[in-house]
Order: structure tokens, then sequence, then C-alpha cells
């Protein structure tokens, strides 16, 4: 990303946020091939020391992005959203788009096939604990097991982030709220979550 010192985010436990709120993460490695991307729900481990995420990914991927041989980036996209200079109310006219992201960079450790199998359980829960039936592997776990025999689990340690949260830092408090106020109402670029993200971050 673009070097802004102003929009540096380096406060790991916000980066921990981020993943925590924004799971659907994209995966780049630097191949033999060339560049590969896939995209695939993570999970943070919350009991690991610094920040550790684990996933899955099917067979055909694995090999595509020669996982556990180099460095992947994993991209972590937050709420975001275009910002019109209408709704600064003064004599600009430039555009931008907030943002909140992280990139994350580790050599993903390949799962056995045990510990693939639980973190699949525990990815299910994760996302099935907010509905009011939820659903697990455990209903049927000899069919669950077959399936999971497509897929290999990663768990990448982060070695190194670079992250922004690039939420109008250089406007005025006034000009701030009136974009806050403009996300939060009902036009074309409403977006409560990029609000959210804005007054978590000025409210400081």
């Amino acid at each position: 990303m673009r070097y802004t010192p102003h929009y540096l985010l380096t406060d790991e436990t916000q980066v921990k946020r981020l993943i925590r709120e924004n799971p659907w993460a994209t995966i780049v490695s630097n191949t033999a091939k060339g560049l590969v991307a896939s995209h695939y729900p993570v999970v943070l481990e919350e009991d690991e020391p610094g920040i550790s995420i684990v996933s899955h990914v099917g067979r055909p991927d694995e090999r595509a992005h020669e996982l556990g041989e180099h460095e992947v980036l994993v991209i972590i996209a937050g709420a975001h959203g275009y910002i019109s200079p209408g709704w600064y109310e003064n004599d600009e006219f430039v555009p931008t788009w907030n943002h909140a992201t992280a990139h994350l960079y580790g050599t993903p450790e390949i799962l056995s096939d045990d510990e693939n199998f639980r973190v699949l359980g525990n990815l299910v829960d994760y996302f099935e604990k907010r509905l009011p039936d939820p659903v697990s592997l455990t209903i049927d776990e000899d069919a669950a097991r077959h399936i999971a025999t497509g897929t290999v689990g990663i768990r990448i340690r982060v070695t190194r982030f670079d992250a922004r949260l690039k939420l109008s830092q250089n406007k005025s408090p006034e000009v701030i709220e009136k974009i806050i106020a403009a996300l939060e109402g009902e036009g074309p670029y409403a977006s409560q979550p990029l609000a959210d993200e804005m007054r978590r971050a000025h409210d400081k």
C-alpha cells in the first residue's frame, strides 16, 4: 500500500479486530508460475501470541499457491466506501475513498488431517453461533470427514503487517461529522459499517 504515515495502523489489537470483523480474506502467492490469488474465510486464533490465523484451501489451490514453500500475503479488507466532496459543504471538489485495510505476511504451515478437521469444525461453529439453530459438523462426522479430505488446512503466524485506517483524518471535526451523517443516511453511498469505523477512529 501507499506509504501514508498519518493513516498507519500499528496497533496489533486493532488489526485483530479487523480480522474478526472481516474474515473473508484474499490470499496472494508469488509462485514459480506467477501470481496466484484465492479467497477464503479466516479465523483468528485468540489464544496464540501475536497474530495467528487459520483457514483451509481446496487441494488444487494448495498446489497452485505452493503453500508452505514461501511467504504469502493475506489481505483483510474492512469497511470502505466513496466519499463525495459534496458532503464537505465547502469549496473542495476532490472525492476520495475511505477504507480500513490490513496486509498480513507469513509462511503457511500445513495442518495435519485431524487438525484440519478441527479447524473446519471451529470455522463452522464460529459463523453458525450467531444463528438461532446452529449447525455443526458433528451432525454427521463421518460424512464431514470425507468432505474434509478435499481441503488442506493452513495456519499463518503473521510475521509482519502493513495496515491503514484512511478515515478522513485530514478533515476538520465538523466535516468528519458531515461525512459520517452522509454515510449513515439513505444515499447511494451510505455505509453504516464505514460510519462506525470513522466514529471509532475519531472518538478516541
